[in-house]
């Protein structure tokens, strides 16, 4: 493929996005200066509002791999990928409601915390280092994504490139902390929707407006949506995208720290629903924008497709060359889109670093020397975003190795984030599981998870299964490029039709279902947990959720745990072994008039606050 050059104007729209990104770190560095405690930096004080945090949730989830690979996704197999729209809205729901009140009225500051509250120490660390692992492993494919688009269209060095990102996000999210990353996320999706909008507008004037381009994608098979086969090992279906999508989804959700931390750091409970909330409203216009621009994509290249002819070498660069087709005669456009792609990828990039120095810190220094001066945790704080921004960074090497972006981004998530949800399901909704159990069904989730996402790049499904929609090369420019047959591998395993070829978002499900499964029966054998050991705040069983439930079996799917607001109120007069002023606010049940006297909850908000957390007493 020939590399178009960038224009003036380019570089300039495209450097704005890091001057700007630097200058917030900058600009929160200066203002926050007086305020240099670790729990400013970390989780900004406690005291954010709805508004940026939703932008900032919708942003870094969305990333590079959404900008390159969802269009090219839409491009190849059709629309049916809309379907994951759904799975989000069952994400954002059981996270807002089910797993949310659990983490934000405890108090802690590390979603892993609560582990060690809910079992122990041990099971608190075992998930730490998944997570950092599966963090450390998904941020360099996200690091990699745009710096192949930029060495796409510029020529630009690709490793240059990964360089820069990552010394970006390093300089503002150690400079400002955690503000400064919410506050350049909810600016880089600003570029990600104008970004998206010029193409959509420019792309369908190209192919002679909306109406041609769903003409054209209807005679493609593009619009063929709905496709409600069983069968689990096909890529994409109903079912898929919906089942699949919500554990793979509610993984990166429910429990993913960078998630949490951002929702526990607004003022109010109401606040961190609503941010949710609101940012599955941005999760549905980005991805939609994605998926059409992927079927604009198709009708302008519905004759002459640049993969199949070899124009490009891979799926990922269908965008970068697309945008430098329409763009060809308007100089600084080109440079909208990758400081678009780019956007994403700082967002994802600085959450990704703030949860890990975040997590690193309270679950690992802080848990071992308990009484740092809040000067020195600031300043280990800071030191661990550099390191963790190294880490990343060095990471987009392996990620070159991944193949497709958007299937790589998620089998990693699959891979770990499943195991980790079955993990806080069992803490969060089966009070009688014990410490055992939970840590040996993390085990044996992440070891099945593992082995069906290895076992799958190393023997990938049969082309009958992942085959992409039929592409046309008719009006090409003859060229010397041969179409190369797949070789036919003489031997594979009895598993590589069946088990290796699950589709890559039910890798997820097979992880969670499994820590689950394996947790219940390790903690029947082993010995279950009293209820009466168990503090109530700690767990929130799905029954709670269905108000039209009669109390006698709302009793029983407690499991003797003490959930009653006389009991609540006890605890929280003695103190017990909960945080201060977290103790007695989970609470499923209690009456509006005791509520009053609860610190943290606020009658006039009639939700609860983080004024409680200030002076909260770690472990």
């Amino acid at each position: 493929m020939g590399v178009k050059n960038f224009s003036v104007w380019d570089y300039v729209v495209f450097a704005g996005l890091f001057i700007i990104s630097s200058g917030i770190g900058v600009f929160f560095a200066i203002k926050e200066r007086k305020k240099a405690t670790s729990m400013e930096f970390l989780v900004g004080g406690r005291q954010m509002s709805c508004g940026p945090v939703a932008l900032s949730l919708t942003a870094s989830f969305l990333s590079a791999v959404t900008v390159l690979g969802t269009p090219a996704e839409a491009y190849r197999f059709g629309a049916s990928f809309l379907i994951i729209l759904l799975s989000y809205t069952f994400v954002i729901i059981l996270t807002a409601e089910l797993l949310l009140p659990v983490f934000y009225r405890s108090g802690i500051t590390s979603t892993y915390e609560y582990l060690q509250l809910r079992f122990n120490r041990l099971v608190r660390y075992a998930a730490t280092i998944v997570y950092t692992v599966q963090t450390i492993l998904y941020t360099g494919v996200v690091v990699y994504a745009p710096a192949l688009a930029l060495n796409q269209v510029t020529g630009f060095d690709l490793w240059g490139s990964v360089l820069a990102t990552g010394i970006v996000c390093t300089f503002y999210c150690t400079l400002g902390g955690l503000k400064a990353v919410v506050w350049s996320d909810a600016f880089q999706m600003v570029v990600m929707i104008v970004g998206f909008l010029t193409i959509l507008i420019q792309g369908s004037a190209q192919t002679g407006g909306f109406h041609n381009v769903l003409e054209h994608s209807t005679n493609g098979s593009r619009l063929n949506i709905f496709d409600f086969d069983v069968d689990p090992l096909r890529r994409h279906t109903f079912w898929t995208l919906a089942v699949g999508g919500t554990f793979t989804y509610l993984g990166i959700y429910g429990v993913n720290q960078s998630t949490i931390q951002r929702c526990i750091s607004c003022k109010t409970e109401k606040h961190a629903k609503l941010a949710l909330y609101f940012n599955l409203l941005g999760l549905w216009i980005t991805v939609g924008c994605a998926i059409f621009s992927g079927l604009i994509m198709y009708s302008y290249f519905k004759d002459c497709d640049p993969w199949t002819s070899g124009i490009i070498s891979a799926p990922d660069q269908l965008m970068p060359y697309f945008v430098m087709e329409i763009f060809a005669t308007m100089p600084g456009f080109s440079g909208l889109f990758v400081a678009c792609a780019f956007s994403g990828t700082l967002s994802t990039v600085a959450a990704s670093i703030n949860a890990l120095a975040t997590v690193t810190f309270e679950d690992f220094i802080k848990s071992c020397f308990p009484h740092l001066s809040d000067k020195l945790s600031t300043w280990i704080s800071k030191g661990l975003c550099i390191l963790f921004g190294v880490i990343c960074t060095s990471m987009a090497v392996a990620a070159s190795l991944m193949g497709s972006i958007l299937q790589a981004a998620l089998s990693i998530h699959g891979m770990c984030g499943g195991p980790m949800l079955g993990l806080f399901s069992l803490g969060i909704m089966c009070p009688f599981v014990n410490w055992k159990g939970a840590l040996g069904g993390l085990l044996i989730g992440i070891t099945l998870s593992s082995w069906v996402a290895i076992g799958s790049f190393i023997y990938p499904a049969s082309n009958s299964k992942t085959w992409p929609l039929p592409l046309s090369t008719e009006q090409c420019v003859p060229s010397n490029v041969t179409k190369s047959v797949p070789p036919v591998l003489s031997s594979r395993p009895v598993l590589a039709d069946t088990w290796y070829s699950l589709s890559y978002l039910y890798f997820s499900a097979v992880g969670c279902l499994g820590c689950i499964a394996a947790g219940l029966i390790i903690s029947f054998i082993t010995g279950h947990q009293k209820g009466k050991d168990v503090q109530p705040m700690l767990i929130r069983p799905v029954c709670n959720l269905f108000c039209f439930w009669s109390k006698k079996y709302k009793t029983l799917c407690w499991c003797g745990v003490q959930h009653d607001s006389e009991t609540e109120q006890e605890n929280l007069e003695n103190g017990g072994t909960w945080k201060q002023g977290a103790e007695s606010v989970l609470q499923n049940g209690l009456r509006e008039e005791s509520l009053v006297h609860i610190p943290g909850y606020d009658p006039k908000e009639k939700s609860y606050n983080n004024l409680a957390f200030e002076k909260v007493t770690h472990f």
